[in-house]
């Protein structure tokens, strides 16, 4: 197997993801705390959030709270049960990475993620920034959901290309040795734990189709957890602000469901990714997290935050419109294409099918979600 990165630039590549994903759950609480303000200062002003429907009748503060500390410790238990049976299943045959169950199940997991960006986040976003709590102007005059989404997905593809040319360029400096001038070495450590160097003549001819292969593996896992901790937090300030008990009770299980697979599909991209088991353990704390730590982060802001004030719907409505985008062209891109146009399914028909089923099935069953979450 390849060791791509060094142990020094593997740590620090890990911790600055996780710094990123540190900023932006402290970035998102300070515009928590802008959204507040902003609705304390229009409250009176403001109808728009009163709930006159049938479903106000609904509203019970203690029973909510007792139903989203349920939600808290069972959305935490099946987040970390679904990333972990991945990045933890190395010693299992059949789960293996290069096995045909691997490869059917992380179908059936970018098939949910797929659904959560399309059928999920993308109507929230619509929804939001089109609410009749915000001025017609520009709001209704202009499609801000599909522009910040499609600004965000060329944003991925940059970072993702970037990151990757980055990568390249740190890990193939050219070394004098005795093939000439500007040979290089890659490394590679066998599974017996013995470590060969062999040196290629030439820079741009450094890394190979499986070194390239195991970069993007970890590239795609770090991009992919970014857009997953945006959409989390957002799911959980607003599940935690809600005192609508008739929809938490539907919602704990959506979520449960939805983070479930959604960790399957994320481990199964760190699990490629051959990180240190280290910033293993940092990437499933933070996809665990954030989405209970939003719920509880939305009770304690409940009495004052409000979803109907214009600031709360533009700065959720714009979140979700990038947590869009980003999850649409990851499933698309970087999972289901860069696995089904892969040498493994397109060598077999018949597990192309299989995995074809995963993917719908897996896309289906999150999409039906949506009637509740």
């Amino acid at each position: 197997m390849l060791a791509l990165l060094s142990s020094g630039h593997h740590r620090g590549v890990g911790i600055q993801s996780r710094a990123t994903a540190t900023a932006l759950l402290l970035l998102l609480l300070v515009l928590t705390l802008g959204v507040v303000s902003a609705n304390e200062q229009n409250q009176a002003q403001l109808n728009c959030g009163e709930d006159d429907s049938p479903k106000g009748q609904c509203r019970n503060g203690p029973e909510a709270l007792k139903l989203k500390l349920i939600a808290i410790a069972s959305i935490l238990a099946t987040s970390v049960l679904g990333v972990c049976l991945p990045v933890f299943s190395r010693s299992v045959p059949a789960l293996h990475p290069d096995s045909n169950i691997f490869v059917v199940v992380k179908a059936f997991a970018s098939g949910v993620i797929l659904a959560t960006g399309y059928m999920h986040v993308l109507p929230d976003s619509f929804e939001f920034l089109t609410s009749d709590c915000l001025p017609e102007v520009p709001w209704s005059k202009f499609p801000f959901t599909t522009f910040v989404a499609m600004l965000s997905a060329v944003a991925t593809q940059m970072v993702d290309s970037f990151a990757m040319a980055y990568y390249r360029k740190i890990h193939a400096k050219p070394s004098t040795g005795s093939h000439g001038k500007g040979a290089v070495k890659d490394v590679v450590a066998v599974e017996g734990g013995e470590v060969h160097a062999h040196a290629h003549g030439g820079f741009g001819q450094d890394l190979g189709d499986d070194n390239s292969r195991l970069l993007r593996h970890r590239v795609v896992a770090q991009v992919l957890e970014m857009g997953i901790v945006v959409h989390s937090v957002v799911i959980g300030l607003s599940m935690g602000a809600s005192d609508n008990a008739c929809t938490i009770k539907p919602l704990v299980a959506a979520l449960c469901f939805h983070q479930f697979f959604e960790g399957m599909g994320l481990g199964g991209c760190i699990l490629q990714g051959e990180f240190s088991l280290k910033v293993k353990a940092i990437m499933v704390f933070f996809f665990s997290i954030t989405t209970p730590g939003g719920i509880a982060l939305g009770i304690g802001l409940s009495n004052t935050y409000s979803e109907s004030s214009p600031t709360a719907l533009i700065v959720v409505g714009l979140l979700n419109a990038c947590s869009a985008g980003l999850l649409n062209y990851m499933a698309l891109v970087d999972l289901i294409a860069l696995d089904f146009m892969g040498p493994k399914l397109q060598g077999s028909m018949k597990l192309q099918v299989f995995g074809y089923v995963a993917l719908l099935l897996g896309a289906g069953g999150m999409a039906l979600m949506a009637k509740w979450a």
